[in-house]
């Protein structure tokens, strides 16, 4: 139990989709749906612009390494590929980022840990060019003191650089805060940066292990 640490959480840093948001596979879903493209052909595009790249082009788009346009034009050509077809993807990011919806039982129980004095921040593999509309739907920017998006540093998540970042930002040891995740690859680096790292499954299972902390 807390008590029985020897450095006291002060801070939970979250991820942001997914966390903080419905499943990201259930915007993708909604996003492609409008469109008329599978998720299962949206997979197929980015495993054969991938192959081509020597890694997902959205690990340099979630690095600012390259641009949105250039993201969405390769993947669109990707798409026209495996569809047979021309694909225009105009406007998904905001499409995307519309499909999201506030993970509202979380951020309530954020508020009552700011409330008894818990810091918090966002630490998120995210594009540059989608921060100003998910922050906009967020509206939590009174809870969080820091955003820490790959998008703006050149490192993503589970490169450790950016959990050393993201603590040196903080002013705060590993062992003062807690990580919450959905994705079970990013909780590793947290560990090893001595952060009490949490798989984020639902609501209640990510409360109930943050009670057991704090």
């Amino acid at each position: 139990m807390s008590g029985a640490r020897d450095t006291p959480l002060r801070a939970v840093v979250t991820d942001f989709g997914g966390v903080l948001t419905t499943p990201l596979l259930d915007a993708f879903a909604r996003a492609n749906a409008e469109l008329g493209i599978s998720v299962e052909a949206l997979g197929a595009a980015m495993r054969l612009s991938a192959e081509r790249a020597g890694e997902p082009p959205l690990f340099k788009l979630e690095r600012g390494q390259i641009s949105e346009p250039e993201f969405i034009g390769d993947l669109a050509a990707s798409l026209g590929e495996v569809l047979g077809r021309s694909v225009d993807l105009d406007g998904y990011g905001a499409r995307l980022m519309g499909s999201l919806e506030r993970n509202e039982p979380l951020l309530a129980y954020y508020r009552r840990l700011h409330a008894r004095g818990i810091r918090f921040a966002i630490l998120t593999n995210n594009v540059r060019e989608w921060q100003p509309i998910w922050r906009a739907k967020l509206a939590a920017d009174d809870i969080f003191e820091l955003i820490v998006d790959s998008g703006f540093e050149g490192v993503r998540k589970p490169e450790p650089e950016i959990y050393a970042l993201t603590l040196e930002r903080l002013g705060l040891p590993g062992g003062a805060c807690a990580f919450v995740d959905d994705l079970e690859v990013n909780l590793p680096p947290a560990r090893e940066a001595g952060m009490h790292a949490i798989h984020y499954r639902d609501p209640e299972q990510a409360i109930a292990e943050l009670d057991a902390l704090f």
